[in-house]
Order: C-alpha cells, then structure tokens, then sequence
C-alpha cells in the first residue's frame, strides 16, 4: 500500500497526451474558448428565464425561440454602444484592467478533464487541453491573478465609488479564498493528487462529496463569494456604490468584466464538479449499466455538462432567494466561521487519513471510537450544562447632541440621539388646538400698561 501512496506520489497525472500534436492543441484551445463564450450567453438567458419563474413573469421570450437570442442582442448593443474614457483615469491601467479580468479567466479551463480518452482525427487523446501534478494551484493562482483586474479597474478609474468596489474586493477575494483553498486540500489527501484527472480518477467507486461533505459546503459557500455573486456582490452593490468597480465603464469594456464574471461562475463550477462530483463519471446507477459502457466515449462529456450546469442553477437559485448581506456579516461569515471550520475539517481528514494508513487498527475499530467520542461529547453535555450568561445591564439613556457644532450636519453616532424637532412641536400644538380657536403661533401677547 505505501509503495503504491509512493507512486502515486511521483506520478499522478493519468491523462496521456502522449500522441497528441500541435494542431489537436490548437483545436482543443479553440473549442475552449468558443464553449466558454457560448456557455456565457445562453448562461445569461438561464439566470433571467431562471429568476423570472421565480418571480412568476415570462423573462426572455421576444428574440428567438423561448428568447434565446436575447443574450446576443444584449452583446450586439454593448457591442456598438459609444465607448466612454474618464478623463481623469489613468488611461493604461483603465484599459487592461478589463482584459486582465477576461484572460485570467479563460486559462481556468485548460486542466479541466471533460471526458475520457476518445479517438479524435486519428489520434487517441484525452479531453482536456493539458494536465499537471499541481492543476489545481495553477487554477487558484489563475482564481488570484485575475482579480487583480477588478482592483486595478477600480484604482485606475480614480472615482470614489470604483476604488470602494475595488478594495472591498480585495478584502473579498482574499478571506474566501482562504476557505476555498483549505476546503480543496481535503480532496487533495484523499485523492493523493493534485491534478485534475488523478482526481477524477480516484471518485470511481465514491465521489469526494460525499465523505468530504463539510468541505464541500464550504466551497460551495466561498465559490459565491470568489465571484462577487448575490448575496455576496459587495464589491459591485448597487444600493451603496452605484456600479462598483464598473460605474466609469462602458461598452465593449464594461462588457469584458461582464464576460470575466460569467465564465469565473463556469469555472468555480466545473471545479466543483471535478474535485466532488466526479468530474465527467455518469452517476452510480448509470455507472454500472452495460460495465460501464455510459463511462466511455462522448458519453462522458454530456454527463460533466449536467453537473455543471446544475452547479449553475445553485448560483441563480441563490441570486433568486437570499438577500444581499451588510458587508460586516460577510466579512464575520468568512473569517469567524469558514476559515475556521475548514481548519478544524483539514485537522481531522488528515488525522483520519494518517491514521488509517499508518496503523493496523480497523474500520471496525474506528467506528466504535467514534462512537465512544460522541457519547462522551453527550454526556459531558447533560451532566455539565453551559453556564447561563449574565443578563445584560440596563444601557445609559442615550444622550442629546447638537448636529452642526462643527458647522455642518453629522449623524449621531451610537448612544447619542438628536434633539427633538421644533417644527415636529409646532405641528404637534397645532394639531391640539380646537376648530375656530385662534392658532397659538399667529396670536400675540397682550400689552398690559402701566
């Protein structure tokens, strides 16, 4: 067993590309790219048709059948609509800021295995561009690179609203990425690997979702949040920064970081499906018709396109569903409770794994230790109940202060409230005063002489 840990060690890449040539590296790299662009558009007619049975209304259904062309409508007018450049920007870093954001996010793609090996032109190839013992850092690093796009569009448009979208981003990506890379390092020692199609290769009997499920929750939680999508698109919110890092942009380059946030959905997606949902294995039932016959051929790649896809439904489900959170709960959310459990989850998988390949106790064993530790956890809790808190003391009446003692109004901040209006009084009086008497405000004192 360590001598076969060992060589899975050295050599953990399965897909051969020994037979493959230049121009099957070309075509492969062109089929990429035209999936991802085609992916985004129908993506979009997805998330409004989507969101609208949600909302019980029709979405898209005027251009094309069932609206299917309403996305490439929508590019044709972002396409010709008159490009605007800040004055002010810094006009070079305004202009590749965008292309960072898109190229970053096209390379995702390039390790992702969608099938098998199959018999293309001639030649016996596997369907992913490329692989490596390390894909999966090359597709966090891709993942970090690319938000630099988003900051330096943010900076470089030298407005308020772009440079808060910005920086918020930057706090965003760095906390959950974070989680997302501690939750992947629990597939990594399970499948002994970190190339994409050890991975996949390693769920043939059981899919890492399924042992690994906290990790998977928690990659599912930061991959919303890696793509500043709903409830977690702080950095571009409408209510509080107008557009974000996009407001000074326009046309083709407002377009390019709408493209960039569409295809990082698809990537975060299709990672998802390869590290915890088997890649592009058919599901159990399926697997196991005709000896795995539905595990071959092209038969593979319509099975990875519907795990994508329904990863992609979970992120309009949850755009359609859940609030946007204040920016204080998501920064709490990430690293009060993400970062943490990931930690606490990587310190057992690895105990676990070390244990059991190190030792000559059995799953038996294991089992009834287990069991021994929640009944433990049980009885420490019944007969050591948690101390009560004490009840809060009563807070400081809140204490008046005058607004524009610095000669322009500021809120009150907390424990302070505002003096009471004067004309809030006057209507008050006036509303008290009887039909036909005379209105307090407009009488005037009687003169008394001496």
């Amino acid at each position: 067993m360590h001598a076969g840990m060992l060589g899975a060690a050295v050599a953990p890449v399965t897909a051969d590309f020994s037979q493959d040539t230049w121009w099957l590296w070309v075509i492969k790299a062109v089929v990429i790219i035209v999936f991802l662009l085609t992916s985004v558009l129908f993506a979009i007619w997805f998330e409004r048709k989507v969101v609208a049975r949600m909302q019980v209304r029709p979405g898209p259904n005027v251009h094309g059948p069932f609206g299917l062309l309403q996305s490439l409508a929508d590019a044709m007018k972002l396409l010709f609509k008159e490009d605007m450049t800040v004055s002010a920007a810094d006009k070079i870093v305004y202009l590749v800021a965008p292309m960072i954001a898109v190229f970053c996010s096209l390379l995702t793609f390039a390790v992702i295995p969608l099938g098998p090996a199959v018999n293309l032109f001639g030649h016996h190839t596997p369907l992913q561009l490329t692989d490596f013992p390390v894909a999966v850092l090359y597709i966090l690093a891709c993942a970090s690179v690319g938000v630099y796009g988003i900051v330096l569009g943010g900076w470089a448009s030298n407005s308020t609203y772009p440079l808060l979208g910005g920086v918020r981003s930057t706090a965003q990506v760095i906390s959950y990425e974070l989680a997302m890379g501690l939750s992947l390092v629990t597939v990594f020692l399970m499948a002994g690997s970190m190339s994409t199609s050890q991975i996949v290769s390693s769920q043939t009997k059981l899919w890492w979702f399924i042992p690994l499920l906290p990790a998977f929750v928690i990659y599912v939680i930061s991959m919303v949040g890696e793509t500043n999508r709903l409830p977690f698109d702080l950095p571009e919110a409408e209510g509080e920064l107008v557009g974000g890092y996009t407001t000074e942009y326009s046309s083709m380059k407002f377009a390019w970081f709408f493209l960039a946030e569409y295809i990082n959905m698809l990537n975060v997606s299709a990672v998802a499906t390869t590290l915890f949902l088997g890649g592009w294995r058919a599901p159990f039932g399926i697997s196991l018709i005709n000896d795995g016959m539905f595990n071959t051929g092209w038969w593979p790649v319509l099975w990875f396109l519907v795990k994508l896809w329904a990863v992609m439904f979970f992120f309009v489900w949850v755009r359609g569903s859940v609030l946007r959170f204040r920016y204080d709960q998501f920064m709490n959310l990430g690293w009060k409770l993400l970062i943490p459990a990931a930690l606490v989850w990587l310190v057992a998988v690895a105990a676990f794994k070390g244990l059991r390949d190190f030792s000559d106790l059995d799953l038996r064993t294991w089992l009834f230790v287990l069991a021994g530790v929640l009944v433990l956890a049980i009885v420490v809790s019944l007969f050591f109940p948690e101390k009560k808190a004490p009840e809060p003391t009563k807070a400081a009446a809140p204490r008046e202060f005058d607004p524009f003692a610095a000669g322009y109004p500021v809120p009150p901040l907390p424990g302070q409230v505002l003096p009471p209006s004067p004309r809030k009084g006057r209507v008050t009086a006036a509303a008290s005063v009887p039909a036909g008497a005379p209105d307090p405000s407009e009488t005037t004192p009687e003169v008394h002489g001496g």
